[in-house]
């Protein structure tokens, strides 16, 4: 089959011909109706996740038909049209068996942990625990973002952020995960604030429901937050992934408010100054969010299906193989709003 494979980090990626994948007894084989391209990807490929060892095929949020099934397989059938969890969890260990599968301390994730889905097909270890039963009107498009960023997005604003009609939200960072946010937010009726440092994202956002929009490079924002609403935000979200991201968004929360951890924190070894006098007394949360368990899927796709939002609005072009391999080489997933599809067939 053809896929987009890096021999090393930072090395050109190609599109090859690899063994097609073999199904393990406890996963499935999916062939690839679409996959996104996000930041995420990137971060691997440069080198910023020790779990992945090359040579490597990226790609890890991604929709499509099942077209095998392993032996210790009973929830699943080929034909069915699936995505799957950011987070592989194992069902056994005991964050698992807490409820957190997210957590899960014996992880694997599709396209860090072993190869992704910049290919024909993938194969998904630990199906029972982590694929996602797609509805067969939902497009492949909207299917592949819910496997990460949107889902990631969802679970930010509605689990952690716990976000009520008229709160208002900060987003800092409006590509894919951000303006997925921002579009969740605006849908359950809080008051959306975008930050990023460009144009081009902020109008997308506006588009989406943001009441503000911020220039990062043009204003101070914590002091612009705090001014717009009367004393800081009630959730503030880093959808990006910086130090100056993370703690801007610490730093616009109100009394009682909630930052949430969404972007990968690569600079500076993950290390952010968090103003801990701060936390204490005007007690704050801050809350890391990986992803989104399997099992919480179904209200999601709930909300989606009843017309709440769409996120198919988010999509801004369809690639094949070897445009998304230039693309991910260039970084161009980080400068783009919206989201880049890829199409691995046809």
């Amino acid at each position: 089959m053809h896929a987009v494979v890096y021999s090393a980090f930072q090395a050109r990626p190609e599109v090859v011909d690899v063994r097609e994948p073999d199904c393990p007894d406890d996963g499935v084989v999916v062939a690839v109706e679409a996959t996104g391209l996000c930041r995420s990807d990137w971060h691997g490929w440069m080198g910023h996740d020790p779990d992945i060892v090359v040579p490597h095929v990226p790609g890890h949020e991604f929709a499509g038909q099942v077209i095998a099934i392993g032996a210790d397989i009973r929830s699943w059938q080929v034909g069915d049209r699936v995505t799957t969890a950011f987070v592989g969890s194992c069902g056994v260990c005991a964050s698992c068996r807490r409820g957190e599968p997210q957590v899960c301390d014996d992880q694997v994730q599709v396209g860090f942990h072993r190869w992704g889905s910049f290919a024909e097909r993938v194969a998904v270890p630990r199906a029972e625990h982590n694929v996602v039963r797609l509805p067969d009107d939902m497009s492949a498009d909207v299917g592949a973002l819910l496997g990460c960023r949107f889902g990631t997005a969802y679970r930010a604003v509605v689990q952690h952020g716990r976000i009520e009609p008229g709160d208002w939200l900060v987003v800092h960072g409006c590509g894919g995960v951000g303006l997925s946010a921002v579009m969740i937010a605006a849908a359950r009726g809080a008051r959306v604030i975008a930050v990023d440092v460009a144009r081009d994202p902020l109008d997308r956002a506006a588009q989406f429901g943001a009441e503000v929009q911020l220039r990062a490079d043009a204003v101070d924002v914590r002091a612009a937050v705090r001014d717009l609403t009367g004393g800081g935000a009630r959730v503030s979200i880093d959808a990006f992934g910086g130090p100056a991201t993370a703690e801007a968004s610490i730093g616009c929360l109100g009394k009682r408010g909630r930052h949430v951890q969404v972007g990968l924190l690569a600079e500076n070894g993950g290390r952010v100054t968090v103003p801990m006098a701060s936390v204490l007394s005007d007690e704050l949360e801050l809350f890391g969010s990986h992803g989104m368990p399997a099992r919480d899927y179904p209200q999601m796709i709930a909300e989606i299906r009843s017309g709440a939002f769409d996120p198919g609005r988010l999509v801004e072009r369809h690639v094949g193989l070897a445009e998304a391999a230039a693309l991910l080489a260039d970084g161009d997933s980080t400068k783009r709003p919206g989201a880049t599809i890829v199409v691995p067939r046809g």
